[in-house]
């Protein structure tokens, strides 16, 4: 091994062990599920294919190794190999950053993407940047969390019936994805939710582009979304009600069962909730408050 790629392989800041990055899978990083042998999706048909049969657990494998947006897996890449100078000294997950969580949650949470510098780095979605700070004091404050902070994959937090995860799980340019790379990575997004959606009482959608990409997968899930679509804003609320049957995932080439049936013995309702996302832009200016994010938690709670 060159001098440059032997400075590229540095230590996890939890575990001690030595990594690339991007990170390889399969070689050790805190709860990677993914290894050698996970199918990589190199296109949006890819994506549709792998996500159609998975379980839960490839769901996490397979989405922490796609490859389907080409854009993105550069940015990503560059940003894991650049680093920011903060965290110079440690490695980079630089994959997509999959869902986690609770395997049978009450509540879902559902973010944009993750950030370049927190998620992009430690493997975790929310985890390591000061929306993670904001989210996880709220999550353990609501008894939702084992603990009220998380920087890294591996640093021992739980979260209690809550699943988080991301509409875009790579993270984008200037934090916003491209519609096509929505529309690729929403097959990801519709094979989890319709695995953990018997258990989920409420969905806690944090910002707008969240509030609309938890809508559609609901809707292709099998649960009725009224018309027109409610509209986001902080405390926003709207009860769905859940159809017996099976759902369909829409595309930009078509349609495609990708939804096992709802369970006709439980056909409780959800409760969508919109709350301002946790960004520094919006705690900084007290646009959003540790009470307003509370107060949007409790009523998820209390579903």
């Amino acid at each position: 091994m060159d001098a440059d790629a032997e400075r590229a392989r540095l230590a996890h800041p939890v575990t001690g062990e030595i990594f690339p990055s991007p990170v390889e899978p399969g070689s050790g990083w805190p709860d990677d599920v993914a290894d050698e042998s996970t199918p990589v999706a190199r296109g949006a048909e890819g994506v549709a294919e792998l996500a159609a049969d998975a379980s839960l657990e490839q769901v996490t494998a397979r989405s922490s190794v796609c490859r389907a947006c080409s854009r993105l897996v550069r940015w990503r890449e560059e940003v894991a190999s650049g680093k920011r100078r903060s965290f110079d000294a440690q490695p980079y997950w630089g994959r997509p950053t999959p869902g986690w969580g609770a395997r049978a949650p009450r509540i879902l949470v559902v973010g944009l993407a993750p950030a370049a510098h927190g998620g992009n780095r430690t493997g975790r979605i929310f985890t390591g940047d000061r929306s993670g700070d904001w989210l996880f004091a709220a999550l353990y404050r609501a008894g939702l969390a084992n603990q009220p902070t998380s920087e890294h994959a591996g640093d021992g937090l739980e979260l209690r019936e809550t699943r988080i995860m991301a509409a875009v799980r790579c993270a984008p340019p200037d934090n916003k994805p491209a519609p096509g790379e929505r529309d690729t990575c929403a097959h990801w997004l519709d094979r989890e939710v319709s695995l953990v959606l018997p258990t989920v009482r409420a969905v806690v959608a944090l910002g707008s582009f969240a509030w609309t990409a938890a809508l559609t997968t609901l809707a292709r899930s099998g649960v009725s979304v009224p018309r027109p679509r409610p509209k986001f804003g902080h405390g926003s609320e709207v009860v769905l009600e859940r159809l017996a049957g099976e759902g369909t995932g829409a595309s930009g080439d078509g349609q495609v069962p990708v939804h096992d049936p709802a369970p006709s013995g439980d056909l409780a309702p959800i409760r969508l909730l919109g709350s301002y996302h946790p960004s520094q832009q919006n705690t900084f200016t007290g646009r959003l408050t540790e009470e307003m994010l509370d107060a949007v938690l409790a009523r998820a709670m209390s579903a």
